[in-house]
């Protein structure tokens, strides 16, 4: 008898409107963890990464892990996966809320989706199996007015995934957003707009009880126990004041990207927009915490300024700081906020989507976007009404918002050629807000990651400043930050670790609470009966590492995409504390496919895939 999974999927196809389900076996579950991992493995199995991003039969994957919906500390995650209609490469956003562990309640682990409705609809689970219902009266709404609606119709019990305008309208940073008004975000890769493709709305779930009994509840809860003295001692930061605490650090350590990546010290700019400047301004209305979260990192906020002044809304995390703050040389929190919530709304990435507007107001000031051409607003730096007016022309793909809601890398395109060196992305995919002149490993991490720029893939900053021991995975704890010893086996590490986070359901900030290996193979023993040891978790996780690289191998992905734009590895900074500072990425890699058994083009080598024992791979050294 299988514990804490059901051992099956459901599958849609929205072109003829027929469902089926799907049974895996039990050894996936231990081999792949569920979340991204067990989406991967099917994805690449059936071949799906061959298809189109937007073709109308190209798979959106929607899976949770195994520890979500249970009693382990922040097991509120699942996944979206699919092939990126942004960077045409392997796509997972992972979200939390209550959106996923209210899913795992409804008799599956997963959800896979292809075809093409001919009428906007939305798929309703509750239990009994799935309908397909119209979506004529929700096209057009904004996502906290659908989950709203949809609630009219089915309940308060209903919890909704959905695309905004943006999604809609096919901008390729369009995020999936999660819990309406509550605004948890599957934010990167552009799946949004893999959504709207297929005309689907949203996916509408209901809670059923409970999620898969436990095998051994006692134990479950006396390891959750044992942690939680150290959760709340180490990441209490977080509670307090959210990932936004941590603005005014990052920006003293010389990791936070101000004016689009090319100033290296920001001080009163960072102390005005930080969270505890929120808080003292009285901005701040509550605190949020997602499923079996007691880190509770989330804030609401007021909105005070823009077209929804006096909403309570979701608060900006750090990344969304940063971008619209930071990049954008914006001082004023409260233009943040708002931007913040109108991405949330329309359905906007805001990484990608305040990368996009810093890198038009840099255009702006070098005379490549006329004030014509921009519709009138004028992109100086900080100016936080053309910020909020432009989004709405990202997410509805109108005027100068038609190329930017591209992203980066296809917007350059549009520009002159000298647009090309103001940009900053990997693999098609902008940057996370964590500069990698100040933590040399995270260009490793950035350079490597299975999705584009993605600093979740490796978060080896923590382990950098300090902020996470990286002993805590058995390596040393004193990195020089500018220099590249021992970057690339922390590199690899990390990936791997965070890859069973990733698969299990699991938040990452858990590592801020120093939880360890350890910690979550006891978890995953007392939910599944099984009796994992955290080597095994950890070569699970460099498993799947392998094998979402294996995909992005087949998609032409090599060395050569292994890199970052000039504007990080050529440019240096002249103030801040990695003032001159640049990261050797190429002796890096050098390093790293070494460690990972790949060939010095970036392809995994046999030896490695046999000891991974990935059965299903077509590519050897």
């Amino acid at each position: 008898m299988s514990h804490g999974f059901y051992g099956k999927f459901l599958e849609v196809n929205l072109s003829t409107g027929e469902s089926r389900e799907t049974a895996l076996p039990d050894e996936d579950y231990r081999r792949y963890l569920g979340g991204s991992g067990l989406a991967a493995k099917i994805f690449y199995q059936r071949g799906y990464h061959k298809i189109e991003p937007l073709a109308p039969e190209a798979p959106l994957l929607v899976f949770t892990g195994v520890l979500t919906g249970h009693s382990v500390p922040t097991a509120c995650k699942a996944a979206f996966c699919g092939r990126s209609p942004a960077t045409g490469i392997w796509a997972e956003a992972a979200v939390g809320g209550y959106w996923p562990s209210v899913f795992k309640t409804c008799g599956y682990d997963g959800l896979i989706i292809t075809g093409k409705s001919d009428r906007p609809v939305y798929l309703y689970l509750d239990g009994s199996g799935v309908e397909i219902r119209s979506a004529a009266a929700l096209w057009g709404e904004d996502t906290y007015s659908t989950q709203d609606k949809i609630r009219e119709e089915l309940g308060a019990e209903v919890y909704v995934a959905s695309i905004g305008p943006a999604g809609e309208n096919g901008a390729l940073i369009a995020a999936i957003m999660i819990d309406g008004h509550d605004a948890r975000a599957a934010g990167r890769c552009g799946l949004g707009a893999a959504m709207g493709a297929k005309n689907l709305k949203a996916i509408a779930v209901r809670r059923c009880g409970s999620p898969p009994a436990v095998a051994d509840a006692k134990d479950l809860t006396e390891a959750r126990k044992a942690v939680m003295p150290k959760l709340r001692e180490k990441a209490k930061g977080l509670t307090d004041f959210g990932t936004a605490g941590g603005v005014p650090v990052v920006e003293r350590l010389g990791d936070l990207p101000i004016r689009n990546w090319t100033l290296g010290s920001w001080t009163q700019g960072a102390s005005k927009v930080s969270g505890q400047a929120m808080v003292e301004a009285g901005l701040r209305v509550k605190h949020y915490a997602c499923f079996s979260c007691p880190i509770r990192c989330g804030k609401d906020m007021k909105v005070e300024i823009g077209p929804y002044r006096g909403a309570i809304a979701h608060g900006p995390e750090y990344e969304t700081i940063a971008g619209f703050g930071a990049m954008c040389l914006n001082d004023d929190p409260n233009y943040i906020i708002a931007a913040n919530d109108l991405c949330n709304r329309f359905g906007l990435d805001t990484i990608s989507t305040s990368s996009v507007v810093a890198f038009a107001m840099e255009l702006f000031e070098h005379g490549l976007i006329s004030e014509a051409e921009s519709g009138g607003l004028d992109l100086s730096w900080g100016n936080g009404e053309a910020i909020l007016k432009l989004i709405p022309l990202i997410a509805r793909r109108e005027g100068l918002g038609a190329p930017l809601s591209l992203g980066v890398r296809k917007a350059a395109e549009h520009f002159a050629p000298l647009a090309q060196e103001f940009v900053a992305e990997s693999k098609g995919l902008e940057l996370a807000f964590h500069d990698p002149r100040a933590f040399t490993s995270m260009a490793v991490v950035y350079a490597t990651a299975n999705r584009g720029g993605c600093h979740l893939e490796g978060l080896t900053y923590f382990n950098e400043n300090r902020a996470v021991p990286a002993s805590l995975i058995g390596l040393k704890d004193d990195y020089e930050p500018h220099g590249i010893e021992g970057k690339a086996e922390l590199a690899k590490k990390m990936q791997d670790y965070m890859s069973v986070f990733n698969a299990l359901g699991l938040c990452k900030f858990l590592i801020r609470g120093h939880i360890v290996p350890a910690d979550i193979a006891r978890w995953f023993s007392a939910v599944t009966g099984w009796d994992i040891s955290e080597q095994e978790l950890l070569h699970a996780g460099e498993r799947l590492f392998n094998l979402k690289r294996l995909i992005n191998v087949d998609l032409g992905i090599s060395r050569k995409d292994d890199t970052l734009s000039p504007r990080l590895l050529a440019h240096d900074r002249r103030e801040g504390a990695a003032a001159g500072s640049l990261p050797h990425l190429g002796k890096m890699l050098v390093q790293y496919y070494d460690l990972r058994g790949w060939s010095a083009e970036g392809i995994p080598g046999h030896e490695i895939l046999t000891d991974l024992d990935l059965d299903f791979k077509r590519h050897v050294s």
